[in-house]
């Protein structure tokens, strides 16, 4: 052992000593390959800071190479340095097939900046999701359709890219879709996998809008496969869902004066068709009837002293009371459904009280 560290020693403190120093320096272009492998090593991470890496790296290295078949006159100069140069070329080669394979079509990359990248989605989780769409964007021209109410089968999910849809019900309208929203979220909640339905609104283009859409069969079995995927849609869903239902609260806010709670029954039918109106005979009844009961009989005047001006006459009977909101002759037609009730609720009652007398839906509603 002290043999080895004394033959070590004797080659690194007594080793050849250089007779002579060069006097000349070096050629510019050694200078220069040193200055590049500098600035080379100082890169960055990442796929830009690699770039930056290898692109000065091999730069250096090719200087060596120059510097070794013109200068230094070094047959191993020279290929050391070229094989660097060749690894450092590689390497680019790689980094730019690697960025060119992860880059998205314009809008993909779009939505992936506006929708999925603030909650912090994968960019591989996204490529399974624009992968399951078959990177298609699909177009409506204006008053084109996307689906017919009661015809058009609910087989695909979509979402709005750009435009703006109308969503309408027996031709009335309820409200917009807006870019990267669902265009029909409630239906596609509203389905198992397993079964069928149609669309129960109508979806028309107002201006030319493009969209992106999932077939429903494809999107199951992507939602089945990945549990990541399926939470993240299940989110989506929900907001989309809540945002129409806020919307519809708004439209009744406007049409009312006042805000009503979203989870009342049925809250559909106030922004409905209206309720269609009953046949001559029986408003003619219906107006009969409190004429008949609210007429008290004339008394006659008499000698006797007049009563005081607050006690009733006593041929005079007690005004009739004001119908039970509980009583409804046609019950037997619309049915005690929380249809009818909310249609109801939203009529005028007891003659002069009506909704708009009442400060908030819960007192309404008490």
């Amino acid at each position: 052992m002290s043999t080895n560290s004394s033959t070590v020693g004797q080659l690194l403190w007594q080793g050849p000593v250089c007779i002579g120093w060069k006097q000349d320096l070096e050629g510019a272009v050694y200078h220069l390959a040193n200055c590049f492998l500098l600035l080379g090593f100082m890169g960055g991470s990442g796929v830009y800071g690699c770039f930056y890496l290898f692109g000065f790296l091999g730069t250096g290295y090719l200087c060596c190479v120059l510097w070794g078949w013109f200068d230094a006159c070094g047959l191993d100069i020279v290929l050391w340095s070229l094989l660097l140069t060749t690894a450092c070329l590689l390497q680019l080669a790689h980094l730019v097939f690697r960025l060119h394979e992860d880059t998205l079509p314009e809008e993909f990359d779009l939505l992936y900046r506006t929708l999925y990248l603030p909650l912090q989605v994968p960019l591989q989780a996204y490529k399974e999701i624009v992968h399951c769409c078959e990177e298609q964007v699909l177009t409506l021209a204006t008053e084109q359709t996307y689906a017919v109410e009661g015809e058009t089968p609910i087989n695909r999910l979509s979402l709005l890219l750009s435009g703006r849809v109308r969503v309408s019900q027996d031709g009335q309208f309820l409200h917009y879709i807006f870019p990267y929203q669902f265009m029909d979220s409630p239906e596609w909640e509203s389905l198992q996998p397993s079964e069928e339905g149609v669309f129960q609104v109508t979806l028309t283009a107002e201006t030319a809008c493009s969209y992106i859409s999932w077939p429903r069969k494809s999107l199951h079995l992507l939602l089945a496969k990945e549990r990541y995927i399926s939470r993240l849609f299940s989110a989506l869903l929900g907001y989309d869902i809540s945002e129409k239902l806020y919307g519809l609260n708004d439209k009744l806010f406007a049409k009312f004066g006042l805000r009503f709670d979203i989870r009342l029954p049925s809250l559909y039918h106030v922004l409905g068709p209206a309720a269609p109106d009953p046949g001559p005979e029986s408003t003619e009844e219906d107006e009969g009837v409190p004429e008949a009961a609210g007429a008290p009989p004339r008394a006659t005047p008499t000698n006797v002293r007049p009563a005081p001006p607050c006690s009733p006459t006593p041929a005079a009977a007690d005004p009739p009371a004001p119908p039970s909101r509980m009583s409804r002759p046609d019950s037997g037609i619309l049915g005690e459904d929380s249809s009818s009730l909310v249609l109801e609720d939203f009529e005028e009652v007891s003659g002069s009280e009506s909704l708009m007398d009442y400060r908030s839906d819960g007192e309404y509603m008490r």
